[in-house]
């Protein structure tokens, strides 16, 4: 019997849990879950009889390694800054290991030590990254495979409500980590490529430099930079390529909203406010503007960041209660904490919200003295507040993936993304056996 260890029971693991699950009798498997909150785990498992359920502070090294300790693979879904202490148990024990997150340099070093003792350590399997790898190699591989030769790659991802959804103004909720949204692009230089010149995109302008990008069916988004897209170039063999641009996806009219929170300092992290505890909506807003003796703080706002009256805009503010004297309820907090706990207020899905998780790639080559344009593009919906779209094409691909160690059909060892046919191809397929479909359209270019 083979065994395996998930590290953590949070949302996105009911789908991986499932999957697994779902194999286990035929497989001959047996699935251990830990996690601090014991009853979160059982909840998870639902009694199965090939599964077992234990609680466990992550932290505690001793209590992890004994549970690491003879199992033929550990999935850590715990956050992405201990994987490299999960990751040192499992090379020390003999262990395979799976996560989701980006690949740390840390996590990178292990390779040769890892490859050593015939192990693998897979990352970047979940949807952004891991659907992402998969199919933007399957088209690059394609294309190339025709001795095209490669233009531009663009490829963008977002997690936004679904069009049946309850509407509001920023046609948007959070459907992951709302840290993350609130400092998205705050954590270094945003670079790309464009037509063979290197770009950088400041903080304080990244939300105002986007692209529009329409998907059929589902009209149009607005896509900002990721943080660094030149860093997949070598690992997607993209090199010499004139033009690479990673992004995120909204809809229209959100990032220009969101740019008041960047260019007021809301979505500032490095430093405590004073009397948060004491503060409202209103008293936080008003914290980061001028003091003026008559004018209402909505007028200073307006005057400050040019914003007319009538301005849509506005009415985006306004709704997530900005501007009212309702309590903050925090005790403390950065600016960017503050705005988080603000924003949780309206953007948490509700019983009525349905997610979806959108991607999209733009491949530009010439083959043969014809140029062309490929566009590629997913959409999944969620079933609710509990069963996301988000959380679903993480679990999914993860726990296929594992699958396929499990039945020792993988020959890469060591530290690895998914970007090779073995990976891709037979994942790809049994996605698509899922309902997770991209739909392709090639379109010719005047020359």
């Amino acid at each position: 019997m083979r065994t395996i260890l998930v590290l953590g029971a949070g949302r996105s693991t009911q789908s991986l849990i499932d999957y697994l699950l779902h194999h286990a009798e035929s497989e001959n498997w047996h699935l251990t879950l830990a996690d601090q909150n014991l009853e979160w785990a059982e909840q998870k498992l639902r009694g199965h009889h090939r599964g077992t359920t234990i609680a466990l502070n992550a932290g505690d090294r001793e209590a992890r390694r004994a549970l690491i300790a003879g199992k033929f693979i550990t999935v850590s879904m715990l956050p992405a800054f201990m994987h490299p202490e999960v990751a040192s148990d499992c090379l020390d024990l003999g262990v395979h290991l799976a996560t989701a997150s980006y690949q740390s340099e840390a996590l990178a070093n292990m390779s040769e030590a890892a490859k050593q003792k015939g192990l693998i350590f897979l990352n970047e399997i979940g949807v952004d990254p891991g659907i992402d790898h998969l199919s933007a190699m399957k088209l690059l591989d394609e294309v190339r495979g025709q001795g095209a030769e490669l233009l531009g790659f663009e490829s963008f991802t977002g997690g936004l409500l679904a069009p049946e959804s309850p509407t509001n103004p920023w046609q948007y909720k959070f459907t992951w980590n709302p840290r993350n949204v609130v400092l998205a692009g705050a954590g270094g230089a945003v670079k790309f490529k464009q037509e063979g010149l290197y770009k950088f995109i400041p903080y304080h302008q990244l939300f105002r430099r986007t692209e529009f990008i329409d998907i059929p069916g589902y009209g149009r988004f607005e896509g900002y930079a990721n943080r660094d897209s030149l860093q997949y170039r070598s690992v997607y063999g993209l090199d010499t390529i004139p033009t690479i641009y990673r992004g995120t996806l909204r809809r229209p009219g959100f990032c220009r909203a969101w740019d008041v929170f960047v260019k007021l300092g809301m979505t500032d992290d490095s430093y405590e406010m004073e009397g948060v505890a004491q503060m409202t909506h209103r008293s936080f807003v008003n914290a980061f503007l001028a003091y003026h003796e008559f004018n209402s703080l909505e007028i200073k706002l307006m005057h400050y960041l040019s914003i007319p009256q009538d301005d849509d805009l506005m009415e985006k503010l306004t709704w997530l209660d900005l501007f009212e004297d309702v309590p903050i309820g925090l005790d403390r907090g950065t600016p960017a904490q503050v705005l988080e706990h603000i924003l949780s207020k309206k953007w948490t899905l509700g019983p009525l919200d349905t997610d979806m998780l959108v991607m999209w790639h733009k491949l530009t080559y010439r083959l043969h003295g014809t140029s062309y344009v490929l566009t590629s593009s997913l959409v999944v919906k969620g079933q609710g507040p509990e069963k996301t779209a988000m959380a679903h094409t993480v679990g999914l691909p993860l726990g296929m993936a594992v699958k396929r160690i499990l039945t020792d059909q993988i020959k890469d060892r060591g530290t690895v993304i998914p970007i090779t046919p073995e990976w891709y191809e037979p994942l790809l397929e049994e996605l698509r056996d899922h309902g997770i479909v991209f739909h392709d359209v090639l379109r010719t270019l005047p020359n």
